[in-house]
């Protein structure tokens, strides 16, 4: 099993006809079942053209409607893809994606809070994924987003970061030691964002296939410690935690855009204080991730 995408999920590329669009789009159709996988992609000037054998359609509904996709990819430009986003969500897909980095602020809050008006008003609960994250993986399934599929092995152990290249770091050394993953999850790291940290960690809990977890956040913001409460009170499996940024100083941005402290209790030492507080077996090493987790299970 796995969580939000397996072998049967159908993706819709939005953006299909740009470079980065179609260089990630090959990637994953060449990934275990990505052929199969990804069935349409969308450009309102392009509608009727194929790309790799992937029909191109006018509008995220109509492509929906036609291959029966319930996931999007989105590789829109930041301009325009707070409303690719929105497409997405109004065409009632299950799960949207986000690839996108430099998403102006505004523009997400404005999303987010039709996203929040849809689903009070009874509408479809779309999850979004990201902006600005790697995407996911359901390692030798499916891959949607940028990450390499060659680290990933089959497994038991989910994956959960806002860092997409210590995402790929976690999951290389797990594959080392001989354990693979359930899933492997960049929730991006942007100040406004859809799946947080608890999201993921509800999923991962949920999850038969899943024995332990690794929980790997950044300086900024409340999300990892909220993620560590719940899971002091409901988490039934091992995780192993990581902060990013303990020699980060206050009031500089470090990398994305959410990872700024502002005080408190978004330092990383604070964030590891309350995580080691909930049970979780942290480290200060990332290069220890791996080697930790398998010393639990």
């Amino acid at each position: 099993m796995s969580i939000y995408i397996n072998k049967d999920s159908r993706v819709i590329t939005q953006g299909i006809t740009g470079k980065t669009g179609q260089f990630h789009t090959l990637g994953c159709q060449a990934y275990a079942n990505g052929k199969n996988c990804f069935v349409a992609g969308v450009n309102p000037k392009k509608a009727g053209e194929k790309f790799s054998d992937i029909p191109i359609y006018a509008s995220v509904k109509e492509a929906a409607q036609q291959q029966g996709a319930n996931v999007s990819v989105i590789y829109v430009p930041p301009a325009g893809a707070a409303a690719a986003i929105w497409e997405a969500v109004e065409a009632d897909l299950d799960l949207a994606i986000c690839i996108t980095e430099g998403i102006p602020v505004r523009d997400m809050l404005e999303v987010r809070n039709k996203m929040k008006a849809k689903e009070a008003a009874g509408g479809k609960k779309t999850l979004l994924l990201g902006p600005n994250c790697p995407g996911l993986i359901t390692p030798e399934e499916i891959k949607i987003g940028i990450m390499p599929g060659h680290i990933h092995r089959k497994g038991r152990i989910g994956v959960v970061s806002r860092s997409g290249t210590l995402t790929y770091e976690a999951v290389a050394q797990l594959t080392e030691i001989g354990l693979g993953q359930s899933s492997a999850v960049g929730i991006g790291g942007d100040p406004i964002n859809g799946l947080k940290h608890i999201d993921v960690m509800r999923a991962f809990n949920d999850d038969p296939d899943t024995d332990a977890v690794i929980m790997i956040g950044e300086i900024g913001g409340p999300d990892e410690a909220e993620a560590a409460m719940w899971c002091k009170a409901n988490m039934k499996k091992p995780v192993v935690g990581f902060i990013a940024g303990v020699t980060a100083p206050a009031g500089k941005r470090m990398g994305h855009a959410g990872a700024l402290i502002s005080g408190g209790a978004d330092t990383a030492d604070a964030k590891l204080a309350i995580m080691e507080e909930c049970g979780f077996k942290v480290t200060r090493n990332p290069s220890e991730m791996a080697r930790i987790l398998k010393s639990l299970i």
